[in-house]
């Protein structure tokens, strides 16, 4: 995995030497030496993670983390404060500043890493979702302002798995002020219990002494109900192997033994409330979906929609100069599918095609009806040579196979035009142009064939 990581740090060696070992693993490492540089740079570099020391001249770590997180296009960045500070209330003061972690020097390296990747992958997803929901909101459907006011606000139902009385208890007693606690001390009971409820969060020993711990959360994270379900792990401390594994597949927060009580409510507290911001965004996303952004006859995306998240995949191409790619497909000779066989026959065509469309193309890549017999595929992080293979293939796939309609078939053929960004300074409606004359080009030298229009 590989992600951009902003390391700050006043003391130059200290940079040096975690921007060696994160170049190591292949992170894209960019740097800050103050409070002020890291605020600049978080804002104009956009990283996926931030690591933080707490220990700065005129403004330290936990200033700047607030800062950061109250800060609408920061605020969702994770931060992991580095520290030589040991003391638990600098640990919580540190997490109720907006950390996602507070780590203590000298860090374990393999610790340290697995915890980057956990974040950045839990970063990632909320971007995707936050992607499609500024999409949503510029059709007038969501306000993510609301969205993170109402995040913070309810309790939250948690299941706490532990097969040590006096622990459990103990963990029980200090969450229960503000959430409803369930207490299970057999892991394939507290599986049934998962399955069958709505917890918004797990906490999990993974010392269980009847059970493996790790085990019951990779059934967790193996199960489409409950694969979004925050794990919070407690940790024997030292035992880095297992913390590792665990980061690894997916759980999301961990605290050592012994469990400070204040570091549990501040760590419960942050993947609450950004468990209900992801499940807000996920059920916005599908109810604006539903409503206002699929072809009702194809399933597709619809052009509205298209164009409004085309924008915002082109400014994420050019803020992080990455490439994407346009295919525009026109159905040949349409108009006379109509015209001799009915309108209900060309709905039939339009269905199936938008069908092979679907199953053809990638997850991350947007598929829509353009209108009429007009289709697009948005490729982003896809150059125009793989956009031209995927073009073939889907060419291919509308003319090798005859399409049902009513009682019998018809052979249906399409032509495509590909292009690419030119670079940052290309308007969405000069993309589409350029991508619309490859398919007149298509449609000029005979139909049934790709044409690319290098960029």
């Amino acid at each position: 995995m590989t992600a951009r990581v902003l390391v700050v740090d006043d003391i130059p060696a200290n940079v040096k030497l975690l921007e060696a070992k994160l170049t190591a693993e292949y992170f894209d490492v960019s740097t800050a030496f103050n409070g002020r540089e890291a605020l600049d740079a978080a804002t104009t570099e956009k990283p996926d993670i931030i690591l933080l020391d707490v220990m700065m001249p005129e403004m330290d770590g936990f200033e700047v983390c607030r800062r950061l997180k109250s800060m609408p296009e920061t605020q969702h960045v994770p931060v992991i404060m580095v520290t030589a500070l040991d003391q638990p209330a600098d640990r919580v003061t540190g997490l109720e500043a907006g950390a996602d972690d507070f780590l203590t020097k000298p860090v374990d390296d393999i610790a340290l890493m697995a915890r980057v990747r956990s974040l950045v992958r839990l970063k990632l997803m909320t971007d995707e979702l936050r992607m499609r929901e500024t999409t949503s909101n510029q059709l007038g459907l969501m306000d993510e302002t609301e969205a993170m006011q109402r995040a913070g606000a309810a309790m939250g139902r948690v299941l706490v798995v532990e097969d040590r009385e006096t622990s459990a208890r103990r963990v029980a007693d200090s969450l229960r002020e503000h959430n409803r606690v369930t207490i299970e001390s057999d892991a394939r009971e507290a599986l049934v219990r998962v399955s069958g409820e709505d917890y918004d969060l797990v906490v999990v020993s993974l010392s269980l002494e009847r059970s493996d711990g790790l085990r019951f959360c990779s059934h967790l994270r193996s199960e489409e109900r409950t694969r979004n379900t925050p794990i919070l792990a407690i940790v024997e401390n030292g035992d880095t192997s297992r913390l590792v594994r665990a980061l690894d597949m997916g759980v999301n927060d961990y605290l050592m033994r012994p469990v400070d009580r204040n570091e549990l409510t501040a760590r419960v507290r942050t993947q609450l409330k950004r468990k209900r911001y992801q499940d807000m965004l996920r059920q916005n996303l599908q109810l604006s979906l539903e409503m206002a952004i699929t072809d009702p006859l194809t399933n597709l995306y619809n052009r509205r929609y298209m164009e409004s998240h085309l924008g915002t995949l082109v400014q994420r191409a050019a803020d992080r100069g990455k490439e994407i790619s346009l295919l525009i497909l026109d159905i040949d000779f349409f108009k006379s599918v109509n015209d001799t066989h009915g309108h209900d026959v060309g709905d039939d065509v339009l269905r199936e095609f938008g069908d092979r469309l679907a199953r053809n193309v990638r997850g991350i890549d947007l598929a829509c009806r353009f209108g009429g017999e007009e289709f697009v595929v948005v490729m982003p992080d896809t150059d125009v040579a793989f956009a031209n293979t995927v073009a073939e293939r889907l060419r291919k796939e509308i003319a090798d196979r005859p399409f049902k309609v009513g009682q019998g078939s018809l052979d249906i053929t399409a032509s495509i035009g590909v292009t690419s960004l030119q670079g940052p300074q290309e308007s969405v409606d000069e993309f589409l142009k350029r991508a619309d004359q490859a398919l007149y080009r298509a449609k000029r030298e005979g139909r049934n064939r790709v044409v690319s229009e290098a960029a």
